[in-house]
């Protein structure tokens, strides 16, 4: 194979050693060309089907709104008791799938990581595509979306306002504020390649776009000056605020008495898992990029590894939480709580806690060793297997606990209909959909942050 495609490791056994990963180049001129050029080629077959494949999924997801809208709540498979089901677990997933864009990108920015360069443009996207998808689950979820905005504390003629006492409030508060920060901070980040797309623009229409977006840049020091400010005090404001929006959700359902979810570990297992799952998708993300866009300069098998350390250390704290909450409800010598963990272990919907488990806790054990840490196709699998797993966690949680309450009247059943699995087999359409827009319009790795540690190493 050419040294810009992912290549197998060798085994121990004679095998002849793999070829070293192309250098980073040391010339702007290069990088720019590199990092610039897919936003002006046209987009071969490879991505025209994998777009109409993510975009006909998002389809799925229109169709199922739009009979949900016309026949009412019942088309999925909640009842008066499951009443949180697949539109709340798949919610809670995407939230969790954003934190780590900006656990990436604003921590290790914080940290004088240099090696974020090549991974936050990427993280950050997919933090932004991620927020925008959970946030159509509430609104679903409320049965009546087209008065929505009664969510919205403005004046009315009905004397409607929230219930600020209610934990669902601090939800809304606690998302909107983060997707404002995260959309900020994203935008931040775009605009001196936003400028350096339209200086280099072959087309009218594409040269007018980019100065639009660019916002007047013009690459001054003045500019590089506020810009550099600027966009350390939002990674000061998303740090905290990624933390507290993840655990925002973990107390609200912290605070109820719903056996499994009475529970004070479950903020620092949210952010925990969160981070897990939403870096699992970024090897899913990354991957696949690196190798269709030839980044293998840019994002390196170093930043993969460093990455999967990362993971693996999350990982084994996800790990350390599934054992504490089977320990807190033994300990708790609550009847309702042991009940509930050991149906989750025998009961009929054991299959999803095994599943989880074995998704979670068995493929990562792989990056124990450092070729697999560096080997890109295996990390999009453990990634796959991730994400399965997460999203059974999620479900496993609502669905399960809710499933086997306090009393034996409220044991009930649970299963997905058809709109069920469109709902949630569109959300990863339009996911990916968005990806794979946003790679046509905007480097895909920063050319800015990548200009400056590559050219300042080398000349450092």
């Amino acid at each position: 194979m050419s040294g810009g495609e992912l290549v197998l490791p060798a085994s121990a056994a004679g095998a002849a050693p793999a070829p070293a990963a192309p250098a980073p180049p040391t010339e702007a001129a290069r990088i720019t060309e590199d990092l610039c050029a897919p936003a002006f080629r046209f987009p071969g077959p490879a991505w025209w089907a994998a777009f109409l494949a993510a975009a006909g999924l998002a389809g799925l997801l229109v169709l199922a709104v739009a009979v949900y809208v016309i026949a009412g709540y019942g088309v999925f498979g909640v009842n008066n008791v499951v009443n949180w089901g697949n539109d709340i677990a798949t919610y809670i997933y995407w939230i969790a799938v954003a934190v780590a864009g900006t656990i990436v990108s604003s921590v290790l920015l914080l940290f004088r990581q240099g090696w974020r360069t090549g991974i936050n443009r990427a993280t950050e996207a997919m933090t932004i595509f991620a927020i925008n998808i959970a946030g159509l689950f509430p609104l679903i979820h409320t049965g009546r979306p087209w008065v929505d905005y009664w969510l919205i504390p403005l004046p009315n003629d009905l004397a409607l306002w929230p219930q600020f006492k209610s934990p669902i409030m601090w939800d809304v508060f606690a998302i909107t504020g983060y997707a404002v920060c995260s959309i900020l901070f994203f935008y931040l980040g775009l605009i001196p390649d936003f400028a350096t797309l339209r200086d280099r623009a072959p087309r009218a229409w594409q040269r007018r776009l980019y100065g639009f977006l660019a916002m007047g840049w013009s690459g001054s020091s003045a500019d590089w000056n506020h810009y550099e400010r600027a966009y350390r005090q939002f990674a000061w404001l998303a740090t905290p605020l990624v933390i507290a929006m993840h655990s925002t959700i973990a107390t609200l359902l912290a605070v109820s008495h719903v056996p499994g979810w009475h529970a004070t570990i479950f903020p620092p297992y949210f952010v925990a898992g969160a981070v897990f799952g939403g870096l699992a998708m970024a090897f899913v993300v990354l991957v696949p990029l690196r190798a269709a866009y030839r980044l293998h300069r840019y994002i390196t098998d170093d930043h993969l590894e460093r990455l999967a350390k990362i993971f693996l250390a999350v990982g084994l704290a996800v790990a350390y939480v599934y054992g504490m909450e089977f320990f807190a409800a033994w300990w708790s010598e609550a009847p309702a709580e042991r009940e509930q963990f050991w149906w989750r272990l025998t009961g009929e919907g054991a299959w999803s806690f095994w599943l989880m488990l074995a998704c979670n806790l068995l493929p990562i054990q792989l990056l124990w060793w450092r070729r697999w840490r560096r080997h890109g196709a295996a990390l999009v699998v453990i990634g796959i297997f991730v994400n399965i797993g997460m999203w059974f966690e999620r479900y496993n949680i609502l669905v399960l606990s809710l499933r086997h309450g306090q009393m034996p009247s409220e044991w009930t059943t649970y299963a997905f209909t058809a709109f069920d699995w469109l709902l949630l087999a569109g959300s990863f359409g339009l996911f990916f959909a968005q990806i794979l827009l946003f790679a046509r319009i905007a480097p895909m790795v920063s050319v800015a942050e990548v200009k400056a540690e590559l050219l300042g190493r080398s000349h450092g």
